[in-house]
């Protein structure tokens, strides 16, 4: 019996690309098939003629033809060689091609498969060239970068020193949940302990956890009119149907939340108390006791997100919710804005049984903490450094904060109206003309300007629109071009 012709193969190679060497020999192979140059059946050049032939090393050539046997393009017959499958699969043609070279191929945009896609307008925002006015991050660069070096390795020489480096309490470190117990107990009034503390990677992953852990399908969440929309799209993916309620210069309006217990069985309320996202007011000591008091009377949680305690300027900060009633309250806090955004650093504070329940979770989602992370933060807490940083950065945030004030007066005159925070990191805007808002949210982007538009912030269609933008971030002369751009979208058309 003759043996099939051999087809020379059509194969120019980059050694440029990112693509490893052996990826663009299968992927030439893959084509050559594809466009019928060869055929079921057919004879490939031996491994060592085609690596001669391409000038490169006979493992290369190995790799790539493994490759084609495991997805079955060929296959090979001991001593009789290798010849294309008489089963070959099937690849969608448009992967297959691209029009830069037949063996570079670029990286896939679309998928051939179901998924749910994001909504028109995401809550994730890629980094790209613009100009950004964030929400009240902090200035990640003012933290000691050796200091923070430091701590990383002595906590990586100590976990793995004790053996520590394998999977562990979801709860995460038992030494940072004593050390934050310990904080929380002395500095903001709680009376806890390392039992009543979960790690969490960041606020955001907090709220998340304690909503999976108190949401059932159809459960009722009451959330301010303008609120902190990750919360709310985790609240609705999770199933929960929303109520709102108003908003004044004392914060939510408990009077409203109390007609809602009246007619309709509350989950949870989701409350920012200590400086209201985004408007940055404070909820009233009065209020305060009267939702605590309609918690208890019909059963519902308080889930308090404390994001941003530690920077306050005026005065000191009222005790959080959970201090005086920590049955009620599930409590969610950040370590990332002490020290730097990076870190991803938070926890959830609640009752002993609570946290057991988020533990489960937390096996589910992510199965462990950062160990050497919590461990190197544990010891920056328990040496005095966060606190320390967090003196000096205050008083630094409270210098921006008045700069930014007066750039905003200068820049925008009456257009805007704003109150100085007391603590915080962002001023909350409120225009005039909502056309002034109309126009700068139209021509931002032609400004290479960026920042999160007045919709975000608006649980309910009919909240008051404005605009939350930090100051602490940047310096002096970046916040007066980003606020002179703001400006500039302004006045366009």
């Amino acid at each position: 019996m003759l043996r099939p012709r051999l087809v020379p193969l059509d194969i120019t190679l980059n050694p440029q690309s990112v693509q490893p060497l052996y990826l663009q020999i299968a992927g030439a192979v893959m084509q050559e098939i594809e466009r019928g140059r060869l055929s079921a059946g057919d004879y490939l050049p031996s491994t060592r003629a085609l690596a001669n032939a391409l000038a490169v090393n006979r493992k290369t050539i190995v790799l790539a033809f493994e490759e084609l046997v495991a997805q079955g393009w060929i296959e090979t017959s001991g001593t009789s060689g290798t010849q294309v499958s008489a089963n070959l699969p099937t690849r969608p043609t448009s992967f297959a091609t691209n029009k830069q070279s037949d063996t570079e191929r670029a990286a896939p945009s679309q998928a051939y498969f179901h998924f749910i896609a994001p909504p028109a307008r995401a809550l994730a925002v890629l980094e790209d060239r613009s100009v950004k006015l964030d929400e009240g991050s902090p200035d990640g660069r003012l933290f000691p970068a050796d200091v923070l070096a430091r701590a990383y390795r002595g906590a990586l020489n100590k976990v793995s020193r004790y053996n520590r480096l394998s999977y562990a309490d979801p709860r995460g470190s038992a030494a940072l949940r004593q050390t934050i117990a310990t904080m929380l107990k002395t500095e903001r009034g709680l009376p806890v302990s390392a039992q009543n503390i979960c790690i969490t990677r960041g606020s955001q992953h907090g709220i998340f956890l304690a909503a999976m852990t108190l949401i059932r399908p159809g459960d009722i969440v009451v959330v301010e009119e303008l609120t902190y929309e990750p919360a709310v799209k985790a609240f609705q993916a999770l199933g929960a149907e929303l109520r709102t309620i108003g908003l004044d210069g004392d914060g939510a309006d408990i009077n409203a939340l109390e007609a809602l217990c009246a007619t309709q069985r509350i989950a949870f309320v989701f409350l920012t108390p200590h400086h209201q996202f985004p408007t940055t007011v404070s909820l009233h000591p009065d209020r305060r006791l009267k939702v605590i008091a309609l918690a208890r009377r019909h059963g519902f949680a308080i889930l308090e997100d404390d994001y941003d305690h530690e920077f306050h300027f005026e005065s000191q900060p009222l005790l959080p919710m959970a201090s005086y009633a920590p049955e009620s309250v599930i409590y969610v806090g950040s370590l990332s804005k002490l020290a730097i955004p990076a870190l991803r650093l938070g926890y959830i504070v609640a009752p002993a049984a609570v946290i057991e329940s988020l533990a489960h979770h937390v096996s589910i989602v992510d199965g462990m903490g950062n160990i050497v992370t919590e461990e190197a933060v544990g010891a920056l807490i328990e040496e005095g450094e966060l606190q320390r940083h967090a003196r000096k950065a205050a008083r630094l945030y409270a210098e921006r904060r008045d700069a930014f004030a007066l750039a905003l007066t200068e820049e925008f005159d009456t257009l805007i109206r704003f109150t100085a925070p007391k603590g915080g990191l962002a001023f909350w805007l409120r225009f005039t003309d909502t056309n002034t808002l109309d126009r700068i949210e139209r021509n931002a982007t032609g400004l290479a300007l960026r920042f999160a538009g007045s919709a975000s912030y608006m649980a309910s269609p009919e909240a008051p629109r404005g605009l939350r933008v930090g100051f602490a971030s940047m310096n002096a002369e970046k916040t007066r071009h980003a606020l002179r751009l703001l400006k500039q979208a302004s006045s366009l058309p």
